[in-house]
C-alpha cells in the first residue's frame, strides 16, 4: 500500500513539473560566511609566488638568524605578498560582498582587482573590507593583501609571526543586514527565576522588523520577541548559568525581515551569568567567590608559529583544564575568535587584553591615530563572550612610571572610553614593577605584575582598591622593594592566604617564541613545554589547584641539560626520572617531595627512607637527601592515616622501543584539523627513557601532511619550517604535527628513530564532515 501512495504522489509531481509548476525548494540563507583559507599564493620579498593555505605564518618557516632579535624568536620578517583568484559563488550574486580577515600581522594593505581597499597598521584586530563595487560578478577577481614586516623597530616584544595568520571568511548579505558584530546581548538582570536577556542591534540599509528566538542547548526555543525597535528585552525563564565547571551555552538567533521577506538572519552564543570584583572578597561569579587561577598565554604553538589551527588550541586548552587552571590571561593582544568560543564552551574566564605599550614600543607611531579604531574592534568582536571578565587596556605601560599625570590622564581616557562602550565588564591594566600607583588605581581592578608584597601594603592603603595578580612568578618571589630577592616562597601563597586577591595569572603558562637570548629561540621558563609537556616542578599549582590528593617526585640537579631562561622566572633543574651516570652512585641527591597530602613516606629500593609531614615544610614541597643507587623511589602520600596517592621514579637506561601515541585516530578531511602523535623512548621494561636521546626522521604519506616537530627544546639550531622533517628527541620525547588534506582516506605517519632497523608508524583516518 505504502509503494502505491508513493508512485501516485511521484507521478502527481511529475505531472506538475511538465504543465510548469515549479516546486518549492527550502529557501536559501540570506547570509553567506564562507571559509576562504585556501587557493593562495605567496611570494616573500619579492620572489617565486608559492602556493599556501592559510592561517599562514611565513617567518616561523625561515632559518633562525643570530643577527635577527632574540625578541622574536631570531626568525626574520620582510615583506610578504599573499593573492587569491577566484570566481564570486552563484549563490553571492546581487549580495554585497565583504572580505574578513581574523588577524593580519602586521602593516597590511588590501586590494581588490586593483582597487584599495585599506590599510591596518595593527596586527591583533580582526578587519572587513566590503569589495561590491569593484567585484567582476560573472569573471574572475584577483585579492591581493601586502604585509610589511621590514622595519625592524615594528616588533612586538614576543615573537608575533608574520602575514594571514587567522582565518579568513567571505561574507554576503543582503544591502539591508545586520552590522559585523552588530548584535549586543547583556543580561542585566539574572535571579534563579528568570533573567532580562537585553539584545541591541545595529541594522545598515533601512527599516525592518527584528525578530529574536533564544534557543537552549538542545535547540528548543525558550524565549522570543519581535517588532521594530533595534532595542527588545527577552524573558528568560529559569535560566541555566553559565561558569567554569558548567559553561551553559545559549544561542540568540536574529531574523531580520522587510514585509514578508527575509533579508538577514544571524546566530550569536551568550551565556547568563553574573560576575563582580569585590575589594574584600575577590572575584565573584554567580554570587560565589572562585580564586582565579590563571596562565599567561601568548597566541604562538611551536613549529605552527603564530597560525594555529583550531584544534591545537583546544588541545592546548583541554590540557590546562585537566591541569587545575580556570582563568586565562591573553598576553598582550586580543585573541582569535575561535580561542574565545573554546574558552566560552570548556569553561574558562578570561582576561582580554587591548595592548602591550601604548606611546612606547612599536605601537608608539600608530597610537595617537589608531587606538580609538582597535580598541572599537575589539570591544565590539568580543563582547557577547561570557568568558570574558575583564578589559585589560594594557600591560606594563611606560606611562606608568610618569609621575605627572600625563600617564594617568591617558589611562582614563582609554578607561572611561571601555566605560562607555562595553560597561558591562570591569576595566583592568597590568602595572610593572614600581609603578606609580595613581595610575594603577584608575581602572576598576588593579593588575599588579610580580609584586605580591608590594601589594599588601597597597591593599591596606587602600581597602577599596580591588586587585589581581595579572603576572605571577612560577617559583621565586620578591620582597617589597626588591623584587629580584629570589625567595623560595611560592607567589600562589599570597594569592590563596589572602581573599582579597582576586587570583593570579602564572607567567608564563606555557613556554612560547620570542623574548629570548641565544641559542634559545623562546621562554623556557612556563609550566609546560611547547610540546605541552608538563613540567615536574609544575606539581605544585597542580597540587593547589586540585582536590584530588597528589603526590610527585622531583629531583634537584643542577647539571640538567634545561634552557633556564631568565633569572626571576626561573626555577631549579628537575627531573622526574631516577637515571644519572655510574659516576653518580653513591652521590647523595636533593630529592623533592610535591604534595597536597599530609605526610609523604619516600621509599629507595624497598627500604623506607622517613615519613614527614607536609605542613613542615614551605610550598608544599617535602625535601629529602638520598644517595643515588639505581633502581625505584617510591613516595607515599597519605591524610588521615590512610594512604591518598603514591607516584615513582624508575632508572631506565638504554632506549629499546619507541612508543607512538596520537591523540585522535580520526579526523576531518577539511584540511585544517590536526593530530599530535606524542613520541616517547623507552628501555625493554616499557620505562621512559630520558638519557639516551635520538634522531627521529618523519614521512607521511596519504591523506595528510607534515607540519613540524618538537621536542620542548627552545634552544634548537633545526628551523621550525614545514619542510624539515628530522630533529631529536629531548628528554626521550618528540612531538609530530600532521594535518589533514581536504580528501577522505587515510595517512600513515612513518618514524625512522636513530639506532632501530624497522620504522615506527601509526595510521590516521581521515573522514568527510557531515
Amino acid at each position: 500500500m505504502n509503494r502505491v501512495l508513493l508512485m501516485k504522489k511521484f507521478v502527481i509531481l511529475l505531472a506538475l513539473c511538465l504543465l510548469g509548476w515549479q516546486v518549492p525548494s527550502r529557501a536559501a540563507e540570506p547570509r553567506i560566511r564562507q571559509n576562504f583559507d585556501f587557493g593562495w599564493q605567496f611570494s616573500l620579498n619579492n620572489g617565486a609566488w608559492t602556493d599556501v593555505q592559510l592561517p599562514h605564518d611565513w617567518s616561523i618557516t625561515l632559518p633562525f638568524d643570530r643577527n635577527v632579535s632574540g625578541s622574536v624568536a631570531h626568525l626574520p620578517g620582510g615583506l610578504g605578498q599573499y593573492r587569491k583568484t577566484f570566481r564570486l559563488p552563484r549563490s553571492m550574486q546581487g549580495k554585497q560582498v565583504s572580505i574578513h580577515f581574523d588577524g593580519i600581522f602586521m602593516n597590511s594593505d588590501v586590494w581588490i582587482n586593483g582597487h584599495h581597499l585599506g590599510h591596518r597598521p595593527y596586527g591583533f584586530c580582526s578587519l572587513e573590507y566590503d569589495m561590491t563595487p569593484y567585484l567582476n560578478t560573472t569573471g574572475d577577481n584577483e585579492l591581493t593583501v601586502r604585509v610589511d614586516r621590514t622595519d625592524k623597530n615594528e616588533m612586538a616584544r614576543w615573537y608575533a609571526g608574520s602575514g594571514i595568520y587567522r582565518h579568513v571568511w567571505l561574507v554576503a548579505h543582503e544591502s539591508t543586514h545586520i552590522a559585523t558584530n552588530g548584535t549586543y546581548i547583556t543580561t542585566p538582570r539574572v535571579t534563579d527565576e528568570e533573567a532580562d536577556v537585553r539584545v541591541q542591534t545595529t541594522v545598515v540599509g533601512g527599516p525592518a522588523t527584528l525578530s529574536l528566538r533564544v534557543l537552549d542547548a538542545d535547540g528548543k526555543v525558550v524565549a522570543r520577541s519581535s517588532g521594530k525597535d533595534t532595542i527588545q528585552t527577552l524573558l528568560l525563564k529559569n535560566p541555566k548559568r553559565w561558569s567554569i565547571d558548567t559553561p551553559y551555552l545559549y544561542i540568540l538567533e536574529t531574523t531580520l525581515k522587510q514585509g514578508t521577506k527575509v533579508v538577514d538572519r544571524t546566530r550569536e552564543t551568550f551565556g547568563v551569568r553574573t560576575i563582580q570584583f569585590t575589594p574584600d572578597r575577590g572575584f565573584l561569579l554567580n554570587g560565589e567567590r572562585v580564586k582565579l587561577k590563571g596562565l599567561c598565554l601568548h597566541q604562538d604553538d611551536g613549529s605552527f608559529g603564530c597560525a594555529v589551527p583550531d584544534r591545537a588550541y583546544e588541545r592546548r586548552l583541554e590540557i590546562l583544564k585537566e591541569y587545575g587552571c580556570n582563568a586565562l590571561r591573553m598576553s598582550h593582544n586580543q585573541p582569535s575568535p575561535e580561542l574565545l568560543d573554546l574558552c566560552d564552551r570548556m569553561g574558562f574566564v578570561v582576561i582580554d587584553e587591548a595592548f602591550d605599550k601604548w606611546k612606547s614600543g612599536y605601537y608608539e607611531k600608530y597610537f595617537d591615530e589608531w587606538w580609538q579604531r582597535d580598541m572599537t574592534d575589539m570591544l565590539l568582536r568580543d563582547r557577547n563572550h561570557p568568558s570574558i571578565i575583564l578589559w585589560s587596556i594594557g600591560n606594563e605601560l611606560q606611562e606608568a612610571w610618569d609621575q605627572s599625570d600625563v600617564g594617568v590622564e591617558r589611562a582614563r581616557m582609554l578607561n572611561d572610553f571601555v566605560h562607555r562602550f562595553e560597561p558591562t565588564r570591569p576595566t583592568n591594566l597590568a602595572g610593572q614593577n614600581n609603578h606609580q600607583g595613581k595610575f594603577s588605581a584608575v581602572v576598576d581592578v588593579s593588575g599588579y605584575n610580580y609584586l605580591e608584597a608590594r601589594m599588601l601594603t597597597d591593599h591596606k592603603n587602600n581597602p577599596q582598591q580591588c586587585f589581581v595578580v595579572t603576572e605571577e612568578l612560577p617559583y621565586y618571589s620578591g620582597a617589597e622593594g626588591n623584587i629580584r630577592s629570589y625567595t623560595v616562597y611560592n607567589p600562589w601563597n599570597y594569592v590563596k592566604d589572602n581573599d582579597f586577591i582576586a587570583g593570579g595569572f602564572i607567567w608564563s603558562g606555557v613556554d612560547y617564541l620570542g623574548e629570548s637570548g641565544w641559542p634559545s629561540k623562546g621562554w623556557s621558563c612556563g609550566l609546560f613545554d611547547i610540546c605541552m609537556n608538563e613540567k615536574p616542578r609544575a606539581a605544585y599549582h597542580r597540587a593547589m589547584w586540585n582536590d584530588r590528593p597528589l603526590v610527585r617526585i622531583a629531583v634537584l640537579d643542577p647539571s640538567l641539560n634545561i634552557d633556564h631562561g631568565r633569572d626571576l622566572w626561573q626555577w631549579p633543574n628537575m627531573t622526574a626520572d631516577w637515571s644519572f651516570p655510574w659516576t653518580y652512585e653513591g652521590l647523595v641527591m636533593d630529592v623533592c617531595t610535591i604534595t597536597n597530602c599530609e605526610e609523604v613516606e619516600l621509599e629507595l629500593n624497598g627500604k623506607v627512607m622517613g615519613r614527614e609531614r607536609t605542613a613542615d615544610y614551605q610550598n608544599n614541597s617535602i625535601l629529602w637527601h638520598i644517595p643515588f643507587t639505581p633502581g625505584r623511589v617510591v613516595a607515599r602520600g597519605y591524610n588521615r592515616g590512610e594512604l591518598a596517592d603514591s607516584f615513582q621514579i624508575v632508572t631506565a637506561r638504554k632506549a629499546e622501543a619507541v612508543r607512538l601515541s596520537a591523540d585522535r585516530l580520526t579526523l576531518h578531511a577539511d584540511g585544517q584539523d590536526v593530530a599530535f602523535i606524542s613520541v616517547q623512548l623507552t628501555d625493554s621494561n616499557g620505562h621512559p627513557v630520558q638519557v639516551d636521546d635520538r634522531s627521529v626522521t618523519v614521512e607521511v604519506e596519504g591523506e595528510g601532511r607534515f607540519r613540524g616537530i618538537d621536542n620542548g627544546d627552545l634552544r634548537r639550531s633545526v628551523p621550525f619550517g614545514d619542510n624539515q622533517r628530522q630533529l631529536s628527541t629531548y628528554f626521550g620525547q618528540a612531538l609530530v604535527r600532521v594535518q589533514s588534506t581536504r580528501q577522505a582516506g587515510e595517512m600513515t605517519v612513518r618514524l625512522f628513530v636513530e639506532g632501530f632497523a624497522e620504522p615506527f608508524e601509526t595510521t590516521i583516518t581521515t573522514q568527510a564532515n557531515s
